[in-house]
């Protein structure tokens, strides 16, 4: 088997167990919690995205990615990060701007994972991806598709519901 042929084939029974998972366990859970804690569980599964930093090393240990495509990698996710971080304190706070935050972590990072994908097929990168890289691309990454679809079904379906804790 080849190496792109594994990374796929990982990415997609892991993208296949996280939606049973979401389905069966995360889902019910949600639908019992407060729409702001519902949402603030599934924004820190986003938040860890800064571990895409991990490029720079993954560069220097044989990973054959180019200076821009691990910059636009790294940017993308440094920025939803920062969008799920912010989304999660302005939940914690009750402030009016947490849908607006949560929709833009919405948008950039379905253009981040799309676009970010279509880089690493045009540069052949599940070829040279190992340790760490092949995990985020195996394993987070359809963690991070299942989360964002969750959060989505969380906004839309209970969108006449308060943004706020339980007291």
């Amino acid at each position: 088997m080849t190496l792109t042929a594994a990374a796929a084939l990982a990415n997609l029974l892991n993208f296949i167990m996280f939606a049973m998972i979401a389905v069966w366990y995360v889902a019910p859970w949600l639908a019992n919690r407060p729409r702001a804690e519902a949402l603030t569980a599934l924004l820190w599964v986003q938040a860890f995205r800064v571990v895409a930093l991990q490029i720079f090393s993954a560069q220097h240990f044989g990973f054959a990615v180019s200076d821009e495509t691990s910059d636009v990698i790294v940017f993308g996710d440094v920025i939803g990060a920062i969008l799920a971080v912010g989304a999660i304190v302005a939940l914690r706070y009750r402030a009016n701007i947490a849908a607006v935050l949560i929709w833009a972590l919405v948008a950039e990072t379905v253009f981040d994972l799309v676009y970010t994908s279509f880089l690493g097929v045009r540069e052949h990168l599940y070829e040279s991806a190992s340790a760490v890289t092949f995990l985020i691309v195996a394993f987070y990454v359809p963690l991070l598709w299942v989360s964002l679809c969750l959060v989505v079904w969380q906004l839309y379906s209970r969108r006449h519901e308060e943004l706020s804790f339980a007291r």
